[in-house]
């Protein structure tokens, strides 16, 4: 069995949120916004990592205390139950498996099914030719027409990118008869590290997709700090400004990024990432981030 199901809460309603870090998570934005959903909740199911990583890919931790080899911390992937707003909300977040993805996507799909799950929200991020000085646009996908709530659609045409697990994931559920969507923030391909600002986007969709209340003024703050120090470091980059500058008229026309445009920033991302740039579990880490 690829996972272990540690308890079954009785549940009404649930929703899934899924998000991985590694692929399709430009900045940590899908799993910061998962990870925010899923803190102070119980963990009730857990999956194999002996199963689903390489771990010359994605070592584990290993804590030396005086010489003596004391813990070993292993990548993982985890389900946690939390209440949002009265709703209940499983959330699987966790590293990226490196293997077995349609065994791992297909005991997803069984563990919705058996918590009666009314719905899978993916969530992600993609570096996109977009500025940081307006709103992040939101990418989003359905499994069929007319399960997007708050007026978005999903973008024409063939988009052609590589896949991540959570695509995998979300095809596997669908075929359950699962409905599922996925919200996807275009992260300025220019910005380096976290983006708070993408974070507080993702969550506002989630949140108006459900028509459940979040409170944010924490991320919200830490987004107009962020905005504050881009800003700085751009007033002293001509040619930096006058690329934003661009990108804000691209947005002021509405002029739609094609699908090439966006696959390319994609694939410079991929290429410009580091392998197994992954971001190390710490010491006391009980819940997802």
């Amino acid at each position: 069995m690829v996972y272990e199901l540690t308890k079954e809460p009785a549940l009404e309603g649930p929703v899934m949120v899924s998000a991985l870090a590694g692929w399709v998570d430009a900045a940590g934005v899908g799993t910061g916004a998962a990870g925010r959903l899923a803190d102070g909740g119980e963990v009730i199911a857990s999956f194999d990592p002996d199963l689903l990583f390489d771990y010359r890919s994605q070592r584990p931790i290993l804590d030396i205390v005086d010489g003596v080899m004391r813990k070993t911390v292993w990548p993982r992937v985890l389900l946690t139950h939390v209440v949002v707003d009265g709703r209940d909300v499983v959330v699987l977040t966790g590293q990226e498996p490196d293997l077995a993805w349609r065994r791992f996507a297909g005991g997803v799909a069984d563990l919705a099914a058996r918590l009666g799950v009314r719905q899978l929200i993916t969530f992600g991020s993609v570096p996109g030719p977009v500025p940081h000085t307006l709103p992040p646009p939101v990418m989003t996908t359905e499994s069929r027409p007319g399960l997007l709530e708050g007026g978005s659609t999903p973008p024409d045409g063939l988009l052609r990118v590589p896949a991540a697990a959570v695509s995998i994931v979300d095809q596997h559920v669908a075929a359950r008869e699962i409905p599922t969507v996925g919200f996807f923030i275009q992260v300025p391909h220019y910005v380096s590290g976290t983006y708070p600002a993408g974070l507080v986007a993702l969550l506002r969709r989630f949140s108006t997709h459900l028509g459940v209340d979040l409170v944010l003024d924490d991320v919200e703050q830490e987004a107009e700090t962020h905005r504050k120090t881009l800003d700085e470091a751009v007033a002293a980059q001509p040619e930096v400004q006058e690329h934003i500058r661009a990108l804000e008229a691209m947005q002021a026309q509405q002029t739609v990024v094609s699908g090439e445009e966006l696959a390319s920033e994609i694939e410079r991302y991929l290429r410009d990432k580091a392998p197994g740039d992954r971001r190390p579990l710490e010491e006391g880490d009980d819940e997802p981030r």
